[in-house]
């Protein structure tokens, strides 16, 4: 079996997993800071079919996997949050984005955890567990970039000044193609500094 092809199943269902994670726990913190919007759109749920985007989840990795290019850009569907609703204002936001990145960081550290205990010398336990970090490490990083409607930007949002968060609110409104135009614009700028920073968790953590 070519080596893509191999990598290729082993990712989508790493992808699956953590992506699942992230956004169930978006809407879960959504749900438990005051708005259900997330809960009764069913969204509280590990199903990756409630959480999936074609373009985003599932078509990008798999074409910078193909590409030979770091697994380092990835978004699910965007979790729906009623932000008048939740209790601490833009703080409770800040909560509510930042819980997905922190997710992810957390299932690296628990697969780098398990890569150093087991050591394991090739193999497909080997690979597994190296590509849940490298993809996790890369889901925490790009998602905690400060650009809507990436999570990173509900951290930012809690401590701009208001010409920065109507600015946000505009590009936030966009949706996923506010991440497109983020993408098409900063990718080879921002692109080695997130390398950098991908490899540097990385290598801190195995």
């Amino acid at each position: 079996m070519p080596e893509t092809i191999y990598l290729a199943l082993l990712l989508v269902p790493i992808l699956l997993v953590s992506m699942s994670i992230h956004e169930m726990l978006h809407a879960f913190a959504a749900d438990k800071l005051g708005d259900s919007t997330a809960r009764v759109m069913g969204r509280v749920s590990l199903n990756p079919l409630r959480h999936i985007d074609p373009v985003f989840t599932v078509a990008m990795p798999l074409f910078l996997l193909v590409a030979g290019s770091p697994v380092l850009f990835g978004a699910a569907k965007p979790v729906q949050v009623n932000f008048s609703r939740v209790r601490y204002g833009e703080y409770g936001g800040a909560i509510i984005g930042m819980v997905g990145p922190l997710s992810n960081l957390l299932i690296a550290v628990l697969a780098a955890l398990a890569f150093n205990f087991f050591a394991p010398v090739g193999g497909l336990a080997f690979d597994i567990l190296r590509l849940t970090i490298l993809l996790n490490v890369g889901l925490f990083v790009f998602n905690s970039i400060p650009w809507p409607p990436l999570d990173g930007s509900r951290l930012l949002y809690a401590f701009a000044p208001r010409p920065l968060q109507e600015f946000m609110d505009a590009i936030e409104r966009m949706g996923l193609l506010g991440l497109a135009i983020f993408i098409l614009l900063f990718y080879q700028f921002i692109g080695p500094v997130i390398l950098s920073v991908v490899q540097l968790l990385t290598s801190t953590l195995v």
